[in-house]
């Protein structure tokens, strides 16, 4: 406390010397603006990922519950079974996917059929992203339709509704390739246009997948009585958190229960991984700006030499002596990090009310015209916590060196 009180009061006190004052306040400020740029990124970073969660697709269900190991289960398999009935469930949707091959206007591609129940409409809602003169049907008699992604549909050529058969190829289960006939290694059939395409706007769906019914990929693929996922829309105003952790209680650790971020591993983790990278970069340059509070630190020693050796006469120990500029500093980092915090709060807000940085010169080239920004309460803590402890970190043991030589020179 003692070495507190006195660390303020250097701090704020005039200085014999005005240079010192000036050297501390751009010390102050060196740390302030590579705080506010800290803010700021990590916020870009929030906002971008909070702005590519809100276009999760009908084709992310709310939860997915998926094997650990292996492709596929049997749909009667106990656990799932169990989840049926689970009451926090409203749609239960059984889902085979594999990839195939089709053929269409003299074009081949590889494709992920998609099968599902019938009741997947009520789960995934696909009336909003369905385009054409058709509807969402999947079969009709002895007819399978298949709806592809508009994506899909422009590489190969076909419009919303394409003529006569769709040729799909699947090769089949444990079995090797016959060179002398290729064809026979492979199960063919055929899928029909209900008249619709789907365009969810990721390319990861609108340009691979086709949509059909359970029945067809379960022929197709060779796996009468599987499913390689179940999708599950849960009752409104059930707490989904609460209920992914029930239900994977219930499948138990064979199954893995998904929410909608996990089924987007690769996207957020990718992002996670850029702003971590961002904020070591960021807190390297916090590093270097620190460094300048060490020149004021010096010569704040040099000009109180005479009042060290008042406080050593009236018995301060060196270990108090030197904790008088260790907090001299960190007290010059943390209001360095106070002022950036609060300018780059004032940034943020200001970015998010007038879009003042805006991604491109074109109106309307991008899907969001400026930068998405969105404050996090645990960011600022971390960013706080980080510029205190690099503060600390820089001034350590340079102060301490120079704290002995100044005990020394007072003692002689």
């Amino acid at each position: 406390m003692f070495s507190f009180y006195i660390a303020r009061r250097y701090l704020f006190s005039r200085k014999s010397h005005n240079t010192i004052n000036i050297i501390s306040g751009i010390s102050a400020c060196g740390v302030a603006v590579a705080t506010m740029a800290m803010v700021v990124t990590l916020s870009v970073f929030n906002g971008f990922r909070e702005y590519v969660a809100s276009y999760f697709t009908a084709f992310d269900p709310e939860l997915k519950v998926v094997l650990r190991e292996g492709k596929t289960v049997a749909s009667d398999d106990p656990s799932l079974q169990a989840l049926r009935s689970y009451e926090s469930v409203d749609v239960y949707t059984e889902v085979l996917e594999d990839q195939a091959l089709i053929v269409g206007n003299d074009r081949q591609w590889v494709v992920t059929i998609k099968g599902v129940d019938d009741n997947f409409n009520q789960q995934a809602g696909l009336d909003d992203i369905l385009y054409g003169d058709g509807e969402f049907v999947l079969h009709a008699d002895v007819i399978e339709y298949g709806i592809m992604g508009i994506r899909l549909a422009q590489q190969l050529g076909l419009g919303a509704r394409y003529d006569g058969a769709l040729p799909i190829y699947a090769p089949r289960r444990g079995e090797q390739v016959n060179l002398t006939n290729p064809m026979q290694s492979f199960v063919s059939d055929e899928l029909y246009s209900p008249g619709v395409v789907f365009a969810v706007n990721q390319s990861r769906y609108d340009a691979h997948y086709i949509l059909t019914s359970l029945a067809f990929a379960r022929r197709l693929f060779d796996a009468q009585g599987l499913v390689s996922a179940v999708e599950l829309k849960l009752k409104p105003g059930v707490n989904e958190g609460s209920a992914r952790k029930a239900i994977q209680a219930l499948v138990g650790d064979r199954f893995e229960v998904q929410n909608r971020y996990e089924q987007q591993h690769d996207t957020f983790r990718i992002m996670q991984v850029e702003k971590f990278i961002a904020y070591l970069f960021l807190s390297f340059i916090l590093l270097v700006a620190s460094f300048n509070i060490i020149g004021s630190l010096s010569m704040l020693m040099i000009d109180k030499q005479a009042d060290v050796q008042t406080l050593r006469a009236l018995g301060a120990n060196d270990k108090q002596v030197a904790n008088i500029f260790l907090l001299e500093g960190w007290l010059i980092s943390g209001i360095g990090a106070a002022i950036g915090i609060l300018l780059g709060l004032a940034l943020c807000l200001a970015q998010m009310h007038f879009g003042l940085v805006k991604l491109g010169h074109s109106e309307g080239s991008y899907i969001v015209d400026a930068y998405p920004v969105s404050v996090h309460a645990t960011d600022l803590l971390l960013i706080f916590a980080t510029v205190l402890a690099v503060g600390l970190v820089a001034v350590w043991f340079p102060v301490r060196r120079m704290t002995r030589t100044l005990l020394s020179t007072s003692a002689n």
